[in-house]
């Protein structure tokens, strides 16, 4: 059996968080939770450390970590405050495994502080490479932190990829990456239906139980053209060798096709703790809490080309990936920013993808992002590009 893993959670209080401590709970022979971290969410937290009695607790909301810090038993755990103390600790010696479960951009620089301190990191972060793919692998590398992919479909490829060693320039007998998508919720509908499409019904995804940002971007399609850069990146991969096919049962997680003609799929009932149970023992397995898939009672698979007429995002990260520099940093703000607008009813469903291309036509696109700061600030300037362009939309 592995030694003890000494693990960090960032994000606890989310979907992916709490999956993770239901597959740790399954195993606490194996397992010690040292830090959880949370935006704002005091109370959730508050629940967390009595069950789990980590070493540190950290609210980036410094409101949060007060009221947090007064009613938690100081004498087992310490409570931080801010966003320096998420790097802290992802870096922290003690830690052996980061599972960065943190969505959006707030995630990077943690994620990228833990493979910076050669962690193995349990990736759910898609961010973390969308914003700074190059650097973030370059760093993972230079520090032989280890990445396993927890997002089901990136999962799901790991597990069907030939081994590839130092020596290998390409995955052994690797024609490309087909990645599957459930198509959400409006798969089936018509654009002009789209454009009547509320926040409510965009959060209701068929398959899976997501936060309320991961949800909107299945529904517009952009969370695949996201794991289409994550994929680029994590697998050292041209876009030209990764397809989408959509596939509404979620069953088949994705396939990987050989030059031979076979293809290598994974299948699994739709939950996030077969990834995160994966990952957490890999290369052993350990039972995640899974019901087993019954192949009779799925009885039939489906499979559709996507279609971006009506979902555009998937066009406009492929294209953004293909022109490089900034623009899937600025791409990645613009959606983080339109999808708030659309949650708040400033904008319509519709106008997530047009607030989308119309940042990456007015932004400034460079080939600066050797560094935190650069990535930091294109992210910064995109944010604010696509918040003017939102007031006027």
């Amino acid at each position: 059996m592995s030694p003890r893993q000494a693990v960090t959670i960032l994000g606890a209080t989310g979907s992916i968080g709490r999956s993770t401590l239901d597959v740790v709970s399954r195993h606490p022979e194996r397992f010690d939770i040292t830090a959880l971290t949370a935006n704002s969410d005091d109370k959730a937290m508050l629940e967390l450390c009595r069950r789990w009695q980590p070493r540190f607790a950290v609210m980036c909301d410094a409101d949060a970590a007060q009221r947090l810090a007064e009613r938690i038993d100081s004498e087992t755990t310490t409570v931080l405050a801010g966003h320096d103390a998420l790097s802290t600790v992802a870096a922290d010696e003690s830690v052996d495994t980061v599972i960065a479960g943190i969505v959006g951009a707030a995630g990077l620089v943690p994620t990228l502080a833990a493979a910076g301190a050669g962690k193995r990191i349990l990736l759910a972060n898609k961010e973390a490479l969308v914003m700074s793919g190059q650097l973030f692998m370059h760093t993972a590398h230079d520090n032989h932190a280890d990445l396993l992919p927890v997002d089901s479909e990136h999962n799901a490829i790991f597990q069907c990829l030939p081994t590839k060693t130092a020596h290998d320039e390409d995955y052994p007998g690797v024609d490309r990456i087909l990645l599957t998508a459930s198509g959400g919720p409006f798969r089936t509908w018509a654009r002009e239906q789209l454009e009547h499409v509320t926040p409510q019904q965009a959060v209701q995804h068929p398959n899976w139980s997501m936060g309320k940002k991961i949800s909107v971007d299945s529904a517009t399609m952009m969370n695949k053209g996201l794991e289409i850069i994550e994929a680029r990146w994590l697998f050292d991969i041209s876009v030209d060798r990764i397809e989408v096919v959509v596939h509404p049962q979620s069953v088949i997680h994705s396939m990987v096709s050989y030059v031979d003609g076979s293809v290598l799929a994974q299948l699994g009932n739709p939950d996030m703790r077969t990834p995160i149970a994966h990952a957490l023992a890999y290369p052993e397995r350990i039972s995640s809490g899974v019901e087993p898939l019954d192949i009779f009672e799925v009885a039939k698979l489906d499979f559709e080309k996507p279609d971006t007429d009506r979902f555009p995002c998937l066009r406009l990260c492929s294209e953004a990936i293909r022109r490089g520099g900034t623009s899937s940093i600025v791409l990645n703000a613009a959606n983080e920013i339109a999808v708030e607008a659309f949650l708040d009813g400033s904008i319509a469903f519709t106008g997530i993808p047009a607030i989308i291309e119309q940042t990456l036509e007015q932004a400034t696109i460079t080939e600066d992002i050797d560094t935190i700061e650069n990535i930091l600030e294109a992210d910064r300037a995109a944010r604010q590009l696509a918040n003017e362009l939102i007031m006027v939309h």
